[in-house]
């Protein structure tokens, strides 16, 4: 289900990837995935071939949205959602042990914006583009995850500012005690650890 372009401050615009656009910018969307989850608070050590394989899975899906940020032809962050069924189960297993329907829930992967074009509206733009894009498929809640860090961490940058105030004005509540284990390999480390990763939703 394809929505529109959404045009922005700076000429920045948000707008679907789908078909051959999609395979067409799965390396861009890789770097992008890796540049950004490699800063605080993922410190992601990322693998292009991987990155490539988990982007292609959203244009298998009959369900998922892609929406890219463009400048100009340059594609400069990305935005994913699917139904919370289509996603890992590491993901739906929660959910389903409190009883939720995750046929009613759309999940949002991830949202990935280089630095530099950061403050410019593109977080709503890509809330727009998930949330009316659950409407259509007849969703009723939406829903993402975010990693659960220590505040006292002394790799945590002094200038970080928590993403939580943005959420809570997006309509987005901390649904308590409903976590996700997911693991990936930090920078510095041999091996993959596991990582808590606290669930946001909101009705739609």
């Amino acid at each position: 289900m394809t929505e529109p372009a959404r045009d922005l401050k700076g000429g920045l615009r948000v707008e679907p990837l789908t078909g051959d656009a999609l395979i067409a910018a799965l390396p861009r969307l890789a770097e992008l995935r890796i540049a950004v989850f490699g800063a605080w608070p993922y410190l992601y050590a990322g693998d292009r071939a991987y990155e490539e394989r988990y982007m292609r899975a959203y244009g298998e899906s009959p369900g998922a949205l892609v929406a890219g940020c463009f400048d100009g032809a340059e594609i400069v962050g990305a935005s994913t959602a699917a139904p919370m069924e289509d996603h890992a189960r590491e993901f739906a297993a929660p959910f389903q042990e409190r009883g939720y329907d995750i046929s009613e829930i759309l999940y949002c992967g991830e949202s990935v914006l280089l630095p530099e074009y950061r403050g410019h509206g593109v977080g709503h733009g890509f809330f727009d583009a998930r949330e009316a894009h659950g409407r259509a498929l007849g969703r009723r809640r939406i829903c993402f995850c975010g990693v659960v860090r220590d505040p006292a961490d002394p790799r945590r940058p002094k200038d970080y500012a928590p993403l939580d105030p943005f959420w809570r004005k997006r309509g987005y509540e901390k649904l308590d005690g409903l976590t996700a284990r997911y693991a990936w390999r930090e920078h510095g480390a041999r091996e993959e650890t596991e990582h808590e990763m606290q669930f946001w939703m909101r009705d739609l």
